[in-house]
């Protein structure tokens, strides 16, 4: 994410760039399903999960700006699009903010 001179996914959080980067997040690494445009889910490693949105490894090739569907442990599906694309990662903008905490609390 460092080609980037601010983040995509932060980039209306704060008018200081260096607010932009150091926002909350959490990094994990965790499984999540996610769909393309509607199509069959696939299973992708969530990286980097904040508010408004999250970095996972995904190794096939998606437009920015389409339509994804994220189901995050502890949140449910949650609506969103491709913000960027780099070296077998996505970085996805969420339609709504969600409460990153609830990906890392215990199943069970």
């Amino acid at each position: 994410m460092d080609q980037f001179p601010t983040d995509p996914l932060n980039a209306n959080l704060s008018d200081d760039p260096s607010r932009q980067r150091s926002a909350a997040r959490d990094s994990l690494l965790l499984s999540a399903q996610l769909r393309v445009d509607g199509e069959a889910e696939a299973t992708v490693r969530v990286r980097n999960l904040w508010a408004g949105g999250l970095m996972a490894e995904y190794a096939q090739p998606v437009d920015v700006g389409t339509a994804v569907e994220v189901d995050v442990r502890g949140v449910g599906w949650v609506g969103g699009r491709i913000a960027w694309t780099a070296e077998g990662r996505v970085g996805i903008a969420f339609d709504r903010e969600i409460d990153p905490m609830a990906a890392r609390k215990p199943v069970g």
